[in-house]
């Protein structure tokens, strides 16, 4: 596996798919770009989902998400765009992302983006 930034989600079969439980992963490192400035973006994103037949793995979504520290976007397509890529490489039962950006101009922001999968 790489270890420079990567688009590329690897995952892994879920090892127990006949239950619903719960993973939480907690991303304090988060850097991207402000489109209209170019200054960085910091915040922590967080992700909770109830995986459906594969699990992602940590090191590719650690790089992942190193891929959007030289990248423009806004908070809000930045999390909806996390969660697309993830639903598409895991295809969860269901899936939150949750942004929590720090203050620049005195205005924090958080962002939440959902799926569920249809029955």
């Amino acid at each position: 596996m790489p270890t420079r930034p990567s688009k590329h989600l690897e995952t892994f079969p879920n090892p127990h798919p006949e239950r619903a439980y719960e993973i939480e992963i907690r991303c304090p490192e988060f850097t991207s770009l402000c489109p209209m400035t170019g200054q960085p973006d910091f915040g922590t994103i967080y992700i909770t989902y109830t995986p459906g037949p594969r699990c992602v793995e940590l090191k590719s979504l650690k790089l992942y998400l190193w891929s959007y520290r030289e990248e423009g976007a806004f908070y809000e397509d930045v999390v909806n765009r996390i969660l697309n890529d993830l639903v598409a490489a895991c295809a969860p039962r269901a899936m939150t992302v949750r942004g929590e950006f720090n203050v620049r101009g005195g205005i924090s922001t958080n962002v939440t983006a959902r799926y569920t999968a249809a029955l």
